[in-house]
Order: structure tokens, then C-alpha cells, then sequence
């Protein structure tokens, strides 16, 4: 984990614990976090900064220091500890579970690890009926996808798969080495070392059509390294084009599905949205399937491809009896 991760938790439970407890000298408060009394102290310098919208006097979290003891005067809000609902607990029990059964995940322990402290804590609770989603059902076909890749993994296998890229609308058969399985924002993906693409590659569970374990041993090279996910999949590229876009109320859950960046409300519940995107005729075939529910504000030449597609579409169709 990252120092900016394992921060950012300490941060958002540090006021409650020091709510709790006023004039705690900050050696012990280090003590407790598991850090230095140097790293606690920088990052109640950090709080100073947090607060409230309008972030001048009096929005701000503000803290009061007598010789080596703190106290907090003012919380801005920030004055309960962290906690998980029953079915917030059971869910992510059920998905940490899930995390340290599959093989190729990145440190399994620290997962087992997480999971005894959050049954512990759910030990202490009182007893509640939950009700726990799991998001979309895994299919039968990619249930047994992921039964040959784990079984790749442990035997250290390579393998051949047949891949749908959504982004390219097409279908290829590649020679894998696989590396690990993920689960990234509900949704498993195999990451291996593509032969093809001669690089590292993502691939989403349930669009592998077909997979067959070689007996070969897997063999990626010396330099190949598994992606930082913990900013997400998608990130930003230089070469990435961007279009805006302003979304009638039944498209607006384009904004929620794909990565955006910046949002802004409009009139009757439109939306208007910067969207990056790679490749041109995947971006065209999704704002086609739209329909009417999306106009193209910028760039002009996306919206003269739609444009030129629909009337394509159109053209084609047009020996049709009207419905």
C-alpha cells in the first residue's frame, strides 16, 4: 500500500480519536496510529488545511497545541469515528473471502488479515438481519472462464484465449501469459502477458470467449510488471482525445459507468460532460446506441462521424415499412 493510502484512513479517524480524547500528548497518539510522533505531526499540519466548503476562518478543522499534548477545538463535522453498516460488513467480508480463495491475487495475507479484524469487530456488534448484494451475477460461461484461470495460475501455464475488444468492436486470438486475476470496480479481469501485443494486458473475465490451457509454463519477461490499479483502471493519457457531451436525463448514467472530467448539471436534468476516449469508432458506436439522448458539443469531427453513421444506418434501412 502506498504512503497516500495508508494516510488518508489515519487522516479521517484521526479527529474523532482526538475528540475522545483532549490534551493527549502526541507521542501516545503516534503510538496508537502505529506511526512516528514526526509523521503524526505532519499529518495534523495536513488537517489544518481540511474543512468545510469555503475553506476560510471558522470552516476549517482547527487544533490547539500545549507543549507536546493536542487538542481539537473545532471538528468541522468530523466528529464520528468511521463505521460499517451490517450489510456494508458482510459484503465486503463476502468479497475479501472471495479475494483470498483466488489465486494470483496480490498479497493474500494482508487480505486473511483484514478479514479476522473486520469479523472480530462484527463479533462486538449486535445481531442484525442483512440483506447482502453482490452486483451482477457471474454467468455460467464466465464462472468457467475463471476456473481455467486459476487453474492456469497455480500450475504456471500459459495459455491461448479468443478476446472481444469492446474498444476496437472485434475478435482475437492471443497467446497469454498469465499473471494474476483482479477484481476492479465489480468486475474480474485477467492480467497476463499478451504475446501479440508484445506488453501487458488487461482482460475482462466475461469477454474471453474461449481459453485453453498450453502445456507450456508460462513465461513472461523479467521486466514485465503487474499495473498500479489503485487509482482505478482507466487513467489519463496525453494522446487521449476528448469530447464534450451533454447527456438527457435517461443517458445520464454514462457519467456513473465511464470515467469523466468534469461534470456539470444542467436545466431539466441534463447533464454536460468531458469524456476522454482512445479510439473514435468505439466512442461513435456508443453515442449511436444512445439514440437521441446525447448531443456532441465538441470535437466537430465526432459529431460529423455520427452524424455520417446514422445517416449510413438510415439509408440502409430504409426499404423498411415504417413502424
Amino acid at each position: 500500500m502506498s504512503a497516500a493510502q495508508e494516510r488518508l484512513p489515519r487522516l479521517l479517524a484521526l479527529v474523532p480519536y482526538l475528540i475522545a480524547r483532549p490534551g493527549i500528548p502526541i507521542a501516545e497518539a503516534a503510538a496508537d496510529f502505529g506511526v512516528t510522533p514526526k509523521q503524526l505531526r505532519r499529518d495534523l499540519e495536513l488537517l489544518w488545511m481540511c474543512g468545510l466548503p469555503g475553506y476560510g476562518p471558522g470552516d476549517l478543522i482547527d487544533l490547539s497545541f500545549d507543549g507536546d499534548t493536542v487538542t481539537v477545538t473545532f471538528d468541522a463535522g468530523m466528529n464520528r469515528p468511521l463505521r460499517l453498516t451490517g450489510a456494508e460488513a458482510t459484503a465486503l467480508l463476502v468479497a475479501l473471502r472471495a479475494l483470498a480463495d483466488t489465486p494470483g491475487m496480490v498479497d493474500s495475507d494482508a487480505v486473511r488479515r483484514a478479514v479476522a479484524k473486520i469479523e472480530s469487530a462484527a463479533g462486538q456488534a449486535q445481531p442484525a438481519t442483512v440483506a447482502v448484494g453482490l452486483g451482477v451475477r457471474e454467468g455460467e460461461r464466465t464462472a468457467k472462464v475463471r476456473e481455467i484461470v486459476q487453474s492456469a495460475l497455480l500450475d504456471g501455464r500459459a495459455a491461448t484465449i479468443t478476446y472481444y475488444t469492446a474498444s476496437k468492436d472485434e475478435i482475437t486470438e492471443r497467446t497469454i501469459d498469465p499473471m494474476r486475476l483482479l477484481l476492479v470496480d465489480g468486475r474480474s479481469y485477467l492480467e497476463a502477458w499478451c504475446r501479440r501485443a508484445e506488453g501487458m494486458r488487461m482482460f475482462r473475465l466475461d469477454r474471453i470467449d474461449e481459453i485453453t490451457v498450453l502445456e507450456e509454463a508460462a513465461a513472461p519477461p523479467p521486466y514485465a510488471r503487474p499495473t498500479d490499479v489503485s487509482d482505478g483502471l482507466f487513467r489519463r493519457s496525453p494522446d487521449q482525445l476528448v469530447a464534450t457531451l451533454v447527456l438527457e436525463p435517461d443517458a445520464a448514467w454514462v457519467s456513473e459507468y465511464y470515467p469523466v472530467d468534469d461534470l456539470e448539471e444542467l436545466d431539466s436534468g441534463r447533464l454536460r460532460v468531458r469524456m476522454r476516449y482512445a479510439d473514435e469508432p468505439w466512442m461513435v458506436r456508443l453515442l449511436l446506441g444512445l439514440g437521441g439522448e446525447v448531443t456532441v458539443e465538441q470535437p466537430a469531427d465526432l459529431a460529423e462521424s455520427v452524424r455520417t453513421r446514422a445517416e449510413q444506418a438510415l439509408a440502409r434501412a430504409s426499404h423498411l415499412a415504417a413502424t
